[in-house]
């Protein structure tokens, strides 16, 4: 008998192993992704209409003092939309664009937006800067000089005006007679005041310490006159005041009573705090 060959087998083709694609990771955190309809979260509505900041309006929203066309609104976390009617206050608000200007303040101009003796205020200066209303942030005093922000962002306002964010400020005193160095000692190693303890974070002699009746002093405090007060105490009188650094901006390019919107850069070091 014929001796048949069996018929040889192709050889068997390798399947193709796919490894499964890892799933990214997913912040429990996030906020859900929303369609872009133009909503907004409801304390960042009141925030940018100046109330005050997100965390306050948390609490103004949670007391009901806060209403949605006509209806109060208690629910942390709401959402307003573009054809929503929001009040607080009896007041209508709108939500503006946010706007920060910087003016170099003149001496004479008190810092408030209005004056029943109609003297001369700040707001004046910049009246003509944006459409916007805005407010001065802190306060320079009537013969203060220097630099003096605006703007309609309320968060950004309080957390400048609260002494936690250590917001660093720079003043140029000019005095009646010559700092001593003991005074000098004392001052930067704190006062008693009437209203507590003021301690500077700098004080020195300005222009190589050629003229001491010319001190530069660093400080945090938004207290009222904290810069006079604190020369007062010391038996001297303050002849000229100027704020020449405030939370990282400067009076570069800037004169004497004009004004100029931050630029984005300043901007985001403000963001920051």
């Amino acid at each position: 008998m014929e001796n048949r060959k069996k018929p040889s087998r192709s050889p068997k083709k390798e399947k193709k192993s796919y490894a499964p694609k890892p799933r990214k990771a997913q912040n429990k955190h996030a906020e859900p992704k929303r369609e872009s309809d133009g909503s907004v979260r409801l304390n960042k509505y009141l925030a940018d209409a100046g109330i005050c900041s997100r965390r306050e309006a948390d609490r103004l929203i949670e007391s009901g003092a806060v209403s949605i066309n006509g209806k109060p609104v208690t629910q942390l976390g709401t959402r307003v939309q573009p054809t929503d009617k929001v009040q607080y206050g009896g007041q209508t608000l709108s939500r503006e664009a946010l706007r920060y200007v910087l003016l170099n303040k003149p001496k004479g101009y008190l810092t408030t937006s209005d004056d029943p003796f109609n003297r001369k205020t700040v707001m004046s200066l910049v009246e003509r800067a944006c459409h916007e209303r805005i407010y001065p942030v802190g306060r320079l005093d009537r013969n203060t000089t220097g630099l003096l922000l605006f703007t309609n962002d309320g968060e950004l306002a309080k957390k400048m005006m609260h002494p936690k964010f250590n917001v660093k400020k720079i003043y140029h005193v000019y005095l009646d007679k010559n700092l001593t160095k003991n005074d000098m000692l004392q001052i930067a190693g704190g006062l008693e005041l009437e209203d507590g303890v003021i301690m500077p974070d700098k004080i020195a002699y300005v222009e190589g310490g050629e003229d001491k009746k010319q001190i530069g002093i660093e400080l945090h405090s938004g207290k009222n006159r904290i810069v006079r007060r604190i020369f007062e105490h010391m038996g001297y009188k303050v002849l000229k005041l100027d704020r020449v650094f405030l939370a990282g901006l400067t009076k570069k390019d800037l004169p004497r009573g004009k004004w100029r919107m931050l630029t984005p850069q300043e901007l985001n070091l403000l963001k920051r705090l």
